[in-house]
């Protein structure tokens, strides 16, 4: 009597003799898992890095933080005079335009001008003026908190 051929398994055993396993039914999720918590971290740490805008240096105050829910439009005067509308440079023609297209379904809209210590006082006075006219009247100057004798 002659033995057939199966293929080199002989009653489910390999020619090693190793059994087979059945392939797998179930998807590994950790390793998915891990990288997911690891880009967590990660923009848990840089979110609040990328909102800084542009750098410039406040001067200091002892009044109280502004509170609010929404996220407030930002103007910024540099010390070389320079605008930035967030955290695109600016001229005073263009800015009331640029305004108006960001804001119009949001009229009440949050602005905070934030002028370096070192640009003269009349510079921060013709960007307000300039949104005063074109009727933007929510309108905060941001200054830096009071150092104490103790925090220098």
């Amino acid at each position: 009597m002659a033995a057939e051929w199966d293929g080199g398994f002989t009653n489910g055993r390999s020619r090693g003799g190793r059994r087979r396993r059945p392939p797998m039914s179930q998807i590994n999720v950790t390793p998915f898992v891990d990288v997911m918590l690891v880009l967590l971290v990660i923009f848990m740490i840089t979110a609040p890095l990328l909102t800084v805008g542009v750098e410039v240096d406040l001067p200091e105050t002892d009044s109280p933080p502004l509170s609010g829910d929404d996220e407030p439009l930002s103007i910024t005067i540099t010390g070389d005079g320079t605008t930035y509308l967030q955290e695109i440079e600016v001229t005073l023609t263009d800015l009331i335009p640029k305004l108006r297209a960001i804001t119009e379904r949001r009229p009440d809209v949050r602005i905070f001008i934030r002028g370096d210590r070192e640009i003269e006082y009349g510079r921060v006075m013709e960007v307000m003026g300039v949104l005063n006219a074109a009727g933007f009247n929510n309108v905060a100057l941001v200054t830096e908190p009071r150092r104490s004798a103790g925090d220098e």
